[in-house]
């Protein structure tokens, strides 16, 4: 009995003690006494503890450490995280551990000697320090073969080490192999094109730009496979099949690349009809259709007729006007096509409603479409608001307002009424701009200027920060323009305010204060003076003004053997100038134009320390004469340009021939009456024509000139050159500038005539 009491008592002592122990272990409830972190590397201990509730002295709970917890795994740079919480000397040691993602240590590209590291890693879109996702760096190896790839490169193999990552090392091994020249094109089959029109629809050649080696592609490859079959679709031929095949040098550095072609038959038209009209004629809806009986049939011209016919209903307010084009295939290989027509109601324009402006005002976007005929009440015009954003009224608000979209779409369910909901991206309308230029007529000259094309005369600035930060004289769709111009034989200035409706009419008015210095060849020229011009614009695209300019004009600087002519008019000439002029624009592009016309004339009446006239007018013609396989067109542009001046004006006021955008070949002024010591002194008249034809060089960036000029002053007789030039317009946001370089050899010339065979004007915003 004795030992069983006694074992009965140990296990009890036991018990309790184990109780003591448990009870001791157990954090629940006790005062934090610590708060330590571990696992951080990157992360600091402070952002660790910035994201935690626990603090020293609170009781500890399990609940909320681990809300704790869930704020650290929500920090960037987390991967998951928990809490160690242990009892110590009656106090709770509270530990959060952090387990960091994996950083990028290190970047490291081996084996690559043709193409730099910096141009990989720009490439790749990583960097060191970035975490270290699998997925992106396997994509980033993707990129660097594309990469490549594009740079002709067909054999280069990226391999990624996987076994360094998880140290965090990005280890690129890399095999650039041969660089594949395109050395050989030829087509095989080909019997309605030559091989010079084919080369057209692709960029797979040997040469770009006449000059620079192209590089083999695949991927480019297949593209212009497929290109070659659309090519060949346009012009009828749908049976059409292409293939391409590539053969490589031993060295892999030349490939010969072959398209081989099964042309098929050149289908036609066999009928053409047409159902359900009953607003138009057949003849109207036909119009300037590209489809007709025993011509060329195809589905773009097919689907060019539908879509013509669907807008000439939209054009009227049949805006849910319908129009199916089908086709039948008959045998020797005809077609046979059938427009079905739903023309549906007729809608007026209701309200019109404007959004996504928030500097250009509502009014300045109404004024624009009310210029153009839409306007409430009006048939709603579905052509030129077609809701793609590329209707004629869609681009002219984005041309105007200087917007970078703009949409406009019918809203609505009234019976007979649409409103219409103009929706606005606005653009950069003001921009701070700095540019270079040189020309063989003007030497270097420099520019920096500053054009707001979303100006508020009236929105004066509250503060110096509206002023500082642009928020002030901004809304109302006026122009602002200031613009310095210095240059080593000639430089400019101007100051210019313009409002494209004065009094809601569409009327512009332009006042602006300029000057110049231009060196002469025996004096220098300098004018200073304020103008101000109305323009009345036209719906039938007539436009009519009238202009005037006050300017001081002074002649110095000049040589001892000057001609009379230059020392009649020496020191300030003070001159008041009032034009009339009309012109129409006809023309297809206001930048570059492939068709239509574009004339203006006028007479200027100027008084003051001299009194004379001077008529004057330029008349342009553009034709497309070709539009190869990649849609690109050889353009055809005309001018002609006569003037001549009513009494007696100084030589500064007269004309002179030569130069760009005059006679080339001969020097600019190089064309005119001659004083003393063989200066020019400029003629009472001129008449001068030109002829240019563009050729796009693989793109409507590049082009080659082909031009020959005539021309005629009042002294000698016909001048005429011919001549060849290069082209490139560089885009810019508000409209492309043209770089051009021109040699021109005189035909007939007078002999007091100065010649120039080569003339540029080079110019580049920056």
């Amino acid at each position: 009995m004795g030992i069983r009491r006694m074992w009965v008592v140990w296990m009890l002592a036991g018990l309790v003690s184990f109780s003591a122990a448990a009870a001791e272990a157990d954090p629940e409830g006790l005062a934090i006494g610590w708060v330590e972190t571990a696992g951080n590397t990157t992360i600091t201990r402070t952002e660790i503890l910035s994201a935690v509730r626990a603090r020293v002295g609170q009781p500890f709970r399990a609940a909320q450490a681990a809300e704790d917890v869930r704020r650290l795994a929500a920090l960037e740079g987390v991967d998951t995280a928990y809490y160690n919480a242990e009892v110590a000397e009656g106090a709770v040691r509270l530990t959060f551990v952090v387990v960091e993602k994996n950083l990028i240590r290190s970047i490291h590209l081996d084996g690559n000697q043709k193409i730099s590291d910096v141009r990989l890693l720009n490439e790749l879109d990583l960097k060191q320090g970035d975490y270290l996702d699998l997925f992106f760096i396997r994509a980033g190896a993707e990129k660097l073969r594309d990469f490549y790839r594009r740079k002709g490169y067909p054999f280069a193999r990226i391999e990624l080490d996987d076994s360094r990552l998880i140290v965090g090392q990005v280890h690129f091994r890399i095999e650039e192999g041969p660089r594949t020249k395109i050395t050989e094109v030829t087509f095989s089959g080909n019997r309605a094109f030559t091989k010079r029109q084919l080369l057209k629809a692709i960029k797979s050649k040997t040469k770009k730009f006449l000059v620079f080696p192209v590089y083999y592609d695949a991927e480019q490859l297949a593209k212009d496979t497929e290109s070659l079959t659309e090519a060949y679709h346009k012009y009828a031929f749908l049976d059409v099949k292409t293939d391409s095949s590539v053969q490589f040098s031993e060295n892999q550095k030349k490939a010969q690349i072959t398209f081989t072609i099964e042309e098929g038959p050149q289908y036609l038209v066999d009928s053409i009809s047409l159902s359900g009209y009953t607003f138009f004629t057949e003849a109207e809806l036909r119009t300037d259709s590209k489809l007709r009986a025993d011509f060329l049939f195809s589905l773009d011209r097919m689907e060019f007729d539908r879509k013509k016919i669907l807008n000439t209903y939209r054009g009227e307010g049949f805006l849910d006007a319908t129009v199916e084009a089908k086709q039948t295939f008959l045998p020797d290989a005809r077609a046979a096509v059938e427009f079905q027509i739903t023309e549906g109601p007729r809608y007026r324009i209701g309200e019109i409603t404007i959004t996504g402006n928030r500097t250009v005002k509502d009014h300045a976007i109404r004024r624009i479409l009310d210029e153009e005929g839409f306007s409430p009440g009006q048939w709603y015009d579905g052509q030129i608001a077609q809701g793609s954003g590329e209707g004629e009224l869609e681009r002219i608000v984005k041309q105007v307002a200087v917007t970078e979209s703009t949409v406009i779409t019918p809203t609505g369910s009234q019976p007979d009424r649409r409103d219409a909901l103009v929706q606005i991206t606005e653009g950069q309308t003001g921009m701070v701009m700095l540019g270079a230029g040189i020309a063989s007529d003007s030497g270097l000259i420099g520019q920096i200027s500053l054009d707001q094309r979303n100006f508020d005369i009236t929105d004066l600035p509250e503060s110096w920060s509206d002023l500082l930060t642009g928020k002030a004289f901004r809304g109302a769709g006026q122009r602002f323009r200031a613009v310095f111009s210095p240059g080593t034989r000639w430089s400019s200035y101007l100051v210019s305010f313009t409002e494209p409706f004065v009094y809601d009419q569409p009327v512009s008015m332009e006042m602006a204060f300029s000057g110049f210095t231009r060196l002469r060849e025996s004096f220098d020229e300098k004018r200073t003076g304020p103008s101000f011009s109305l323009t009345r614009r036209y719906p039938d695209h007539w436009r009519r003004g009238v202009s005037l300019r006050f300017e001081n004009v002074n002649v110095g600087e000049l040589e001892l053997d000057a001609p009379s002519q230059v020392v009649k008019v020496k020191g300030d000439n003070l001159l008041f100038g009032t034009r009339f002029w009309f012109g129409r624009d006809l023309t297809d592009s206001r930048f570059r134009p492939s068709r239509g016309t574009n004339f203006d004339a006028g007479y200027e009446q100027v008084f003051g320390d001299h009194t004379y006239g001077i008529f004057s007018g330029t008349y342009r013609w553009y034709k497309t004469l070709y539009e190869d396989l990649a849609e690109q067109k050889t353009v055809l542009e005309t001018k002609l340009y006569a003037g001549t001046v009513v009494g007696s004006a100084p030589l500064y006021d007269r004309f002179y021939g030569g130069g760009i955008g005059s006679i080339r070949g001969f020097r600019y002024r190089g064309i005119s009456p001659r004083g003393e010591n063989d200066d020019p002194i400029g003629s009472d008249w001129i008449v001068m024509g030109n002829a240019e034809v563009a050729v796009p060089l693989g793109s409507e960036v590049f082009s080659m000139l082909f031009f020959t000029d005539a021309g005629m002053i009042d002294t000698g007789g016909v001048r005429t050159s011919v001549g060849t030039g290069f082209q490139i317009m560089i885009p810019q946001v508000f409209g492309p500038v043209p770089m051009r370089f021109e040699f021109g050899v005189p035909m007939t010339k007078h002999g007091d005539d100065d010649t120039q065979a080569f003339s540029f004007s080079v110019g580049a915003l920056f």
